[in-house]
């Protein structure tokens, strides 16, 4: 008889069933870097070609996690450490059902980052730098945030009013001036395809 308090999880599927059942493996892909960089719009053409191959993907960004479960945050040192945390924690749920999870957030520090990958685990957690200049990121600007930023507007602001700290030792560093999206795309294939395939367990013998 087992003394564990909460018994459900003696009873509960494991993450290695669900990734038989999926034919993938579940891992992070951690997009960091300015507003404008091109962070959301690399992740969404990586989830479609991962579609294409039969792989299941959930973007997380701030347009469905500040609008949902993180919508009592504000923008404080305090609220932005939150914001992170329980976007790792959710990201460490869907990794643990086999799902290929990507998120992109500005995340500016190194401190932040080693946090979620800390929550989600180190052998789970690809960061992907999106080191497109500040240059490039303001011309990008249809929302004029930076230059409300530039202002005084807008307080705290990455790149202008608060720093952002390159990732030390990214998986893939992505300059978006430089590379066309399917460019990038493809590089991040050449790294998540390998993890992400689930090889039979029946060896040829």
């Amino acid at each position: 008889m087992t003394d564990n308090i909460y018994p459900i999880f003696d009873k509960m599927l494991t993450r290695i069933d669900k990734e038989e059942l999926l034919g993938q493996r579940g891992v992070m892909i951690w997009f960091t870097g300015l507003s404008g960089s091109g962070k959301s719009t690399v992740a969404i053409a990586l989830e479609r070609e991962l579609h294409k191959r039969g792989l299941l993907c959930r973007i997380l960004d701030g347009d469905n996690i500040r609008t949902g479960i993180n919508n009592n945050l504000g923008f404080s040192e305090a609220d932005r450490v939150e914001n992170i945390r329980r976007i790792a924690e959710v990201s460490k749920l869907f990794i643990d059902s086999g799902i290929i999870t990507i998120a992109a957030f500005i995340s500016p520090n190194n401190d932040i980052r080693e946090m979620a990958a800390g929550i989600i685990g180190q052998d789970d957690f690809l960061e992907v730098f999106i080191s497109t200049p500040l240059e490039e990121c303001e011309k990008r600007d249809v929302k004029g945030l930076y230059a409300k930023a530039r202002r005084g507007e807008i307080k705290n602001f990455t790149g202008i009013s608060a720093p952002f700290e390159a990732p030390e030792h990214p998986a893939l560093s992505l300059d978006t001036s430089k590379l066309s999206l399917e460019e990038s795309v493809d590089r991040l294939l050449d790294i998540i395809l390998p993890r992400v395939k689930k090889e039979s367990d029946k060896a040829v013998k």
